[in-house]
């Protein structure tokens, strides 16, 4: 029998002629999704498999179910696994009534109750109601088609968490985005060409627009790096302008020059203040208030400086009614400490004092060591690179400019502005503890086996992103937002991932050492030492294999801390001080209920500190009677020790009665609990309460509750 003749009857009526090379295509789909590479010799194989098939039923029309069985059998007499994968395929319709189920069941619980795993997000409004909805649908997408049985199985048990799955399918996460670049000579933005500034204030407009439609594009943080170099040149057209129409109205130069200054400082304000109303109030098509840092306090020419000291002035003030002020979530504000710069008697050391008044009052500066000790002040020490927070904590690995991973020559430098990370998944080390012990395993032997399945994972990643056309994201990869990001609309990304970070995440090292050996990390941490070492090992000789950035990180939990006490108990029960409350500790954190001064603190966590260079912030939290004078000096000693350091308070704001105070949960002065709040949850600031309720999820407000040294 000839197979020339046999023609394929699809699902819908239609007749194509049989063609083994879709054949090749589907089975190695399905081979992929249960970790199997399939030879040419195992291709041929499975295809003459088939074709005896045909041959032996004497049909010379097949219908689709009919070919399936041929397929299935020629899988089954030698691939198994891959057989099993390829069936599950089939029965995707059956899935997707239990998925749909699954999406439902879910929107009636953010219908009608909300949802609190975003911090960022207000499940009240309608648009975010929406967003909610269809992320649960591609969860459950990312789950049943970009997973296979095993890193489904290490999700569903707890082992690892992906973060993120409702975005990772269609864009990258958080970046440094260059800002600069994009306005420097105009660009293209929804098909209108907006034409670079003149003047101070169009400039904050457009970098207003650039950030909600860009961030709209990702997930994660959107950090502006160094705003105040890039407003530096702005603010210099406004001066340049205001200055000529002063001379020219007949003031002196002198008092033109001063005029015009003041015009500028004004600008500064209200451009700053705009841009906290446009952060704080407008809603991405995420559903979310997109997550925006930006860096400052490295200029030292006159407008830089004045970029740099309105920004914390407004901040302080807070936005609002007279009388009823408080501040603002976003952006957060990175302040880079020089010590060159910001030290007693030094050019910017009047920013500094600023920025700790700010801190102070708003929790608003962090302060991230240029100087310090090191890899990111290494970086700004040798080459003046700036490594700046993508969103609260993460940070990108070096990327040199014609050497790539490892610097060409001596001359070469790194680039880190324009960059951005793929994605990041964590690692549950208790858990993985608890099963090593069960299964009377070395806890190396099986850390690795989900150290290799998170590198598998990021492994496709890269390729799926890579396929994915330069059109998704304009801003980034045509106008020039990514680095190297100058690609024609139809073109694949794939060339500016090469310079991307994925991150190994990891949580609940205090709780491993406890469930190793009865004592905290504040305690001991000796293990926890270890791990953290052997882990990075292991990524380094990961990234030298791949040829990918990878970056481990210090994973901020946040709806995470309670799910994972839940995972934990479902396989090993209630342990003390290792799954015995509703939440697990955030990264390489002391716990918070430990009573540690903050330089008790800042010295337990220096251990990991160079052990989590892709994601990691030190804080402390500062009693009610702590003065400024002893907030500056451990903020002086967190940058010599070259910590990216965090101030954190508990600032409460009465609705009824406009009173203002620390950590209150009733107001002194009226009595009511109608309170606004504004917390620390990880390395970023959130609501806590709103007007009496809460954003947070309950084991979150369990941790906060039990704070003593976070």
């Amino acid at each position: 029998m000839s197979l020339d003749n046999v023609t394929i009857i699809k699902k819908d009526g239609t007749v194509e002629q049989f063609n083994p090379e879709k054949i090749k295509r589907a089975v190695s789909k399905s081979a992929a999704r249960v970790l199997v590479d399939f030879t040419a010799g195992d291709l041929e194989m499975i295809i003459a498999d088939v074709e005896r098939s045909i041959e032996e039923s004497k049909l010379e029309s097949i219908t689709i179910p009919q070919m399936h069985n041929f397929v299935e059998g020629a899988l089954d007499k030698n691939f198994p696994r891959v057989a099993k994968s390829y069936r599950d395929y089939r029965n995707y319709k059956q899935d997707f009534v239990h998925m749909l189920d699954e999406v439902y069941t879910k929107s009636q619980s953010i219908m009608y109750i909300g949802d609190k795993e975003n911090s960022n997000t207000d499940s009240a409004l309608v648009s975010t109601k929406r967003s909610l909805v269809y992320n649960q649908l591609n969860k459950e997408l990312y789950k049943k088609f970009f997973l296979n049985v095993e890193e489904l199985q290490a999700v569903n048990d707890g082992y690892i968490y992906i973060h993120d799955m409702v975005a990772r399918r269609d864009t990258m996460n958080c970046c440094l985005f260059d800002v600069g670049h994009v306005l420097d000579g105009g660009f293209e933005m929804g098909n209108i060409f907006y034409n670079e500034p003149k003047s101070l204030d169009v400039a904050f407009d457009v970098i207003g627009d650039i950030v909600l439609s860009t961030a709209a594009q990702q997930y994660g943080g959107f950090t502006v790096p160094q705003i105040d170099t890039i407003l530096d040149k702005y603010a210099e057209k406004s001066f340049q302008r205001a200055f000529h129409k002063y001379v020219g109205l007949g003031l002196s130069r002198k008092n033109a020059n001063d005029q015009a200054i003041e015009d500028v400082r004004n600008e500064f304000k209200q451009g700053w203040q705009g841009l906290e109303y446009k952060f704080n109030t407008v809603g991405s098509s995420r559903g979310d208030y997109p997550f925006i840092t930006v860096t400052l306090g490295l200029g030292t020419s006159r407008f830089a400086r004045m970029c740099t000291m309105e920004c914390l002035k407004v901040r302080r003030g807070g936005q609002g009614k007279p009388g009823r002020k408080r501040p603002v979530l976003f952006p957060k504000i990175v302040f880079l400490y020089d010590k060159d710069l910001h030290g007693e008697g030094c050019i910017n050391e009047d920013l500094f004092e600023e920025g700790v008044r700010c801190s102070s009052k708003t929790m608003y500066p962090d302060w991230l060591s240029m100087t310090g000790e090191g890899y990111i002040a290494s970086m700004y020490k040798k080459y003046g690179a700036v490594i700046s927070p993508m969103g609260c904590r993460a940070f990108l690995s070096p990327w040199y400019e014609r050497g790539g991973f490892e610097p060409a020559d001596e001359d070469d430098k790194p680039v880190f502005v324009g960059r951005f990370n793929i994605g990041a998944v964590s690692l549950h080390l208790p858990m993985i503890l608890a099963k090593a012990r069960e299964e009377n395993k070395d806890f190396y032997e099986v850390l690795d086996y989900y150290l290799n399945l998170i590198r598998k994972l990021h492994c496709r990643t890269y390729d799926y992103l890579g396929e994915m056309r330069a059109s998704t994201n304009p801003l980034a990869y045509c106008e020039g937002g990514f680095y190297g990001g100058h690609l024609q609309p139809h073109e694949k990304i794939k060339p500016i991932l090469k310079s991307a970070t994925a991150s190994f995440g990891f949580t609940a090292l205090n709780e491993l050492q406890e469930l190793y050996n009865g004592k905290s990390i504040a305690e001991d941490g000796e293990f926890a030492l270890e791990v953290m070492k052997y882990i990075n090992k292991r990524i380094v000789d990961f990234k030298n294999e791949d040829h990918h950035l990878y970056a481990i990180y210090g994973t901020p939990a946040e709806s995470l801390c309670g799910l994972q006490i839940k995972q934990f108990r479902a396989k090993y029960g209630i342990i003390e001080n290792v799954s015995d409350r509703p939440y697990v500790s955030n990264s390489f954190h002391c716990h918070v209920t430990e009573d540690l001064s903050p330089i008790e603190k800042q010295n337990k966590e220096a251990r990991f500190w160079e052990l989590a260079n892709g994601g990691k912030i030190q804080y402390v939290k500062y009693p009610i009677d702590y003065n400024i004078e002893a907030i500056k000096s451990l903020i002086r000693r967190a940058m010599d020790m070259g910590f990216y350091e965090g101030v954190n308070l508990s600032l409460a704001y009465c609705e009824e009665c406009g009173h203002q105070e620390l950590s209150m949960d009733v107001c002194p002065k009226c009595g009511s609990r109608n309170l606004t709040k504004i917390e620390r949850m990880n390395g970023y600031l959130s609501y806590s309460r709103v007007h009496g309720a809460t954003r947070l999820n309950d084991a979150k407000m369990a941790e906060i509750a039990e704070r003593k040294s976070m």
